[in-house]
């Protein structure tokens, strides 16, 4: 069975972001890093992009807001019109809080669903590279599809990893 990837260990973070970001300008694809607490710019040393996710929460915020207002405009001026006090029946800056609650109701929902389409959640069967990760070591994960492993082993070992694992 051929391997799929192969993990460098690092100990220093600095280290870990310098070999990152230099596989990314090799043109390697598809890289991936574990580590104990999140590192800032590791995400652009390693060349991923910005979330969609955000913009699902926009969106569905946006959606429940409106559905929130037309539910209430529906409800006061077409289904039930009641005269309180001499208000109009579209008394909209009254609708506001339950505008709000809808936006919030559904951008939250949206939101988790989306996360979970993003994360590819539920995952079945969690793979656990090594139990250092989540305590003092970094890894750098470069897929080996279409790369001679020999020349990623090379290139970890050359940009300071400590130990070099196929997985």
């Amino acid at each position: 069975m051929p391997n799929h990837a192969i993990i460098g260990v690092y100990s220093d973070p600095d280290v870990l972001l310098h070999a990152a970001d230099g596989a990314r300008q090799k043109g390697w694809k598809q890289l991936d890093a574990i580590t104990p607490y999140p590192i800032h710019g590791l995400e652009k040393a390693l060349g991923i992009g910005k979330s969609w996710v955000p913009w699902v929460t926009l969106t569905m915020g946006l959606t429940g807001a409106a559905l929130g207002f037309l539910l209430q405009y529906w409800v006061h001026v077409i289904e039930w019109p009641m005269n309180i006090g001499g208000k109009p029946l579209n008394a909209w800056p009254a609708f506001f809080p339950i505008m709000f609650e809808c936006g919030v109701l559904i951008g939250g929902i949206a939101t988790f669903i989306a996360m979970w389409a993003a994360c590819k959640l539920p995952n079945s069967k969690p793979v656990v590279h090594d139990e250092r990760f989540t305590d003092d070591k970094f890894g750098l994960v470069i897929p080996v599809e279409g790369l001679n492993p020999a020349d990623v082993e090379k290139y970890l070992t050359a940009h300071g990893a400590e130990e070099v694992k196929h997985v």
